[in-house]
């Protein structure tokens, strides 16, 4: 059997057309798996604590923003709540961002200049402080406070971070958290007080 040149070129060409379009669904498939990844984490609070340090608490550590002479904190806090642990970070660091010492609850909000969810992260955290009292909301510039934006370990912004009466991190969220979220985060320090 002899295959001619136009036969051949056709067989090129539906192979190079199936091949496309296998990678176009390749595609949309990766991009689909990623949203609902960033759907599904965007804006959620999740749990700050020695025992569950991430990478960002690794560099924070090397950058001196996080204290190592820190005592290490039980599995559960006085109250119950496991918030207790937390990583503590250098004082000074939290004063220069406007974080006062002793407020039972800071919520430290790290923005930009043209970032839309900061502006609604900002209205969910001041209705919460404006419910709670002695709940604080700090708004940081990201781009005008860069070392500690890397020594905090911040990717993006909007990023909330809970820091208690103590000056530790209990909480972070990048994206714009839920009220509901926000409230039962500082509920158990609002109990405390600092330690």
């Amino acid at each position: 059997m002899v295959i001619d040149a136009s036969a051949w070129q056709s067989v090129v060409v539906q192979n190079a057309a199936l091949s496309g379009s296998v990678a176009v669904v390749a595609t949309l498939l990766l991009a689909t798996g990623f949203g609902l990844w960033r759907r599904r984490r965007d804006g959620r609070l999740r749990r700050q604590s020695p025992a569950s340090r991430s990478d960002r608490a690794g560099s924070a550590r090397r950058s001196g923003a996080l204290l190592d002479g820190a005592p290490p904190a039980g599995p559960a806090g006085r109250d119950g709540s496991g918030l207790v642990g937390g990583l503590p970070v250098d004082p000074g660091l939290l004063a220069a961002l406007g974080v006062r010492p002793g407020a039972p609850a800071t919520l430290l909000q790290f923005s930009s200049a043209f970032c839309a969810p900061c502006q609604a992260t900002r209205r969910v955290l001041a209705d919460v402080t404006g419910t709670l009292d002695g709940v604080r909301h700090v708004e940081v510039d990201a781009a005008s406070q860069l070392p500690a934006v890397r020594a905090l370990g911040i990717w993006r912004t909007p990023t909330v971070l809970v820091v208690d009466a103590d000056g530790r991190i209990v909480q972070r969220a990048a994206g714009v958290p839920a009220r509901a979220q926000v409230l039962a985060a500082v509920a158990p320090l609002l109990d405390r007080g600092p330690s």
